[in-house]
């Protein structure tokens, strides 16, 4: 396991449309763990694309605090529901957050580690998680959504809780 660089704005992978993953080899297994290790390096990152390490696949990972990992492959959003305001930040474009609508509910189907297909009800930060991270897969950013650039702001390091 590795923990890989992330890539950061204006980064092109970062704006191109993913591959879906035709077969979970040990290739794939061991891109996951190397997601995992980078993701859990520092505290307070919630999710990680594939992507944002410089792989063009449809794959993500989250943890959220005191839960199991998320491991989806292939993901997609099948349903969103509602809609509420959120402040939100990227690891590939640090050092901003901005406010912007996401659903107040998300359901996602996919796979898992094994192949197995999942779908997951999701709300509150794990639907603004899996909203956030399959849009990295479609190569959209979270500053595409804002209604307009007073929605961004400049974050110094004391603004930042952990």
């Amino acid at each position: 396991m590795a923990v890989l660089p992330i890539r950061t704005v204006p980064d092109p992978i970062l704006r191109k449309k993913t591959k879906r993953v035709g077969v979970i080899d040990r290739s794939i297994k061991k891109l996951i763990a190397d997601m995992r290790e980078t993701l859990h390096a520092d505290a307070g990152r919630v999710g990680l694309a594939a992507p944002q390490i410089g792989v063009s696949l449809r794959v993500t990972v989250i943890c959220l605090p005191e839960e199991e990992d998320i491991i989806l492959i292939n993901g997609e959003i099948a349903r969103r529901k509602g809609q509420r305001l959120v402040s939100e930040g990227c690891l590939s474009i640090p050092g901003y957050i901005g406010e912007l609508y996401r659903a107040e509910s998300v359901t996602v189907k996919g796979l898992d580690i094994n192949g197995k297909e999942i779908r997951i009800k999701a709300e509150g930060l794990l639907s603004q998680a899996l909203e956030h991270e399959i849009d990295h897969l479609n190569g959209v950013l979270y500053v595409d959504r804002l209604e307009n650039a007073d929605a961004l702001r400049k974050i110094e390091p004391e603004d930042i809780e952990i």
